[in-house]
């Protein structure tokens, strides 16, 4: 099935590529503050651990494979890294330095995640810095090589407060290291369909760089990738999403006191990412406030993409989504949307105008969307209040110079 991407230009898909990658750390800027509230902080660190152990292996070997940088050194553990939601670029400022293939180190001269986290206090600080930094880490390495470790050389808390860069680390590969096995949770999500879901290949005569082969880059410049290959970006971020928002809804039916909660916590988790999400790529598109805005918005919206996992087709003044793989994964997004569930599509499209609505009909599996105006402005849903919260629903990217690291 042709990738909704395709439909933007390669220019428009350099910009939105990072915003997806941004949209994707999000995820957890929304659905933690649920689960603090449902089980406490220190659960929540557990569902964050499980959320990400699960998810991270399986998008990491994917985005290798797409974008032909498979290997087992610390080079193809980085390039993971510039193509993660757990670290969108700039965002989370992660700066290399590779002393051999077995040895690089990093720094993050900006976190957004801790200056997210810092205001909350010093215990919230250590569960992301220390619980939850130490296992999931050595879970996305392990993808490329069970030999690898990420180890602390500082981090948060900070001492002095002002203290940066935010935190450095070492990645280290030797034999001597036990190997890292893969937590419970991905045993789980391995097993779903978005796990194995098959795109479109890149096409290598497209003009632009078709992969990332070759030297190892400091900040990657999307605008040099071909229009096939960003298209290829972009749905596997929307992946690495649906990914991670599986492996989230298993970590807290394992809590949860039955499934309605699970599913409530899951579905206030969308709802507060979906509508950030549509302000950002609403604005970095300069799309029109209006009810095409709306739509084009919609089509474009992790939600419903890619088209191969989530089928839906955008017409003139409406979206109609049919029975896919999505909903045969049970935990997808599109799952906890229908017609009596509808305030993740109304998050959507009020991100684009408030006085906008929708008016769904049909079953749950096979329902059709059609935007309104309202004369009333809707308030802003209280899902959406508490992701903007986080820096990154105001975060602006900046131009940066794409210059190969050479090894020391």
């Amino acid at each position: 099935m042709t990738s909704r991407f395709a439909t933007l230009t390669r220019e428009q898909l350099a910009v939105v590529v990072p915003e997806l990658l941004l949209i994707g750390q999000l995820i957890d800027r929304s659905g933690m503050a649920w689960c603090i509230s449902a089980f406490g902080r220190d659960v929540m660190g557990e569902i964050a651990i499980e959320e990400w152990a699960g998810a991270s292996p399986i998008y990491a070997k994917r985005m290798q494979r797409a974008l032909g940088f498979e290997g087992d050194d610390v080079v193809t553990i980085i390039k993971g890294l510039q193509l993660d939601i757990g670290a969108p670029p700039q965002f989370m400022d992660f700066r290399y330095t590779i002393r051999s293939p077995w040895h690089a180190e990093f720094r993050l001269d900006h976190c957004g995640a801790l200056l997210d986290v810092e205001p909350m206090g010093e215990d919230y600080v250590k569960v992301m810095c220390h619980d939850i930094e130490d296992p999931t880490f050595d879970a996305t390495a392990a993808a490329t090589n069970p030999k690898a470790q990420f180890r602390p050389i500082h981090r948060p808390p900070r001492v002095p407060a002002d203290r940066t860069p935010h935190c450095a680390w070492t990645i280290i590969i030797d034999e001597s290291h036990p190997e890292v096995e893969h937590l419970p949770p991905y045993h789980h999500v391995i097993t779903k369909h978005a796990a194995s879901l098959e795109l479109d290949p890149i096409d290598p005569t497209d003009e632009g760089r078709a992969d990332y082969s070759g030297p190892l880059l400091s900040d990657l410049d999307f605008g040099a990738f071909s229009h096939s290959a960003l298209v290829r970006i972009a749905d596997e971020v929307c992946v690495q999403m649906h990914l991670l928002s599986l492996s989230y809804a298993h970590a807290v039916r394992q809590r949860a006191t039955d499934e309605h909660q699970t599913r409530g916590i899951a579905r206030s988790c969308l709802v507060g990412l979906a509508g950030i999400a549509a302000e950002r790529l609403h604005r970095a598109l300069g799309l029109p406030a209006d009810e095409k805005g709306a739509l084009r918005t919609l089509e474009l919206h992790p939600l419903l993409n890619p088209a191969a996992y989530v089928d839906a087709d955008v017409a003139a003044d409406s979206v109609t989504v049919r029975p896919s793989l999505a909903h045969a994964d049970g935990d997808s997004w599109i799952t906890l949307v229908d017609p009596a569930n509808p305030a993740a599509l109304q998050a959507i499209v009020r991100a684009v105008d408030p006085h906008l609505d929708v008016d769904l009909t049909g079953p749950a599996d096979g329902w059709t969307a059609r935007v309104v105006r309202r004369e009333e402005p809707a308030r802003e849903a209280k899902e959406v209040e508490v992701t903007r919260f986080s820096a990154g629903a105001r975060f602006s990217f900046e131009p940066r110079r794409s210059l190969p690291i050479t090894p020391l």
